[in-house]
């Protein structure tokens, strides 16, 4: 969805009930391997930011990747464990996941979740199908 002007950004946005707003939710969607969320892609040039919806069945299992990840959770509650520390994330809380290190997250209540990747290509844009 493209706005031809701020005017129609603006009502678009006041429509929105809950979740992202239209400014985010009109970015291209993430392919993502989680079942009950989605996500959209703000791509950079070296980098990817994404935002997260999650359902509070959402389980993203342990894994790791080369690059540092940085996120904040804009709501809800998750556990993130990283290498083998568990910690309860809130809304406001910011938290920074190292290169290599192993991790995992569980949601608590339906969340929204802004990720930081250094890296161009963690995540596809989602093709219809």
């Amino acid at each position: 969805m493209v706005f031809e002007d701020r005017k129609s950004l603006i009502k678009a946005q006041s429509k929105q009930a809950h979740g992202f707003p239209t400014v985010i939710t009109a970015l291209p969607e993430a392919d993502i391997p989680f079942k009950d969320a989605k996500a959209w892609i703000l791509q950079g040039e070296n980098c990817q930011l994404i935002f997260f919806e999650m359902q509070s069945t959402v389980i993203v299992p342990e894994h790791s990747h080369n690059y540092p990840q940085w996120g904040m959770l804009i709501e809800g509650e998750m556990k993130l464990t990283i290498n083998d520390r568990t910690k309860t994330i809130k809304k406001g809380d910011e938290y920074l996941i190292p290169a290599q290190a192993k991790h995992k997250a569980t949601f608590q209540t339906k969340s929204r979740v802004m990720d930081f990747f250094l890296e161009k290509t963690r995540y596809k844009i989602k093709t219809i199908k």
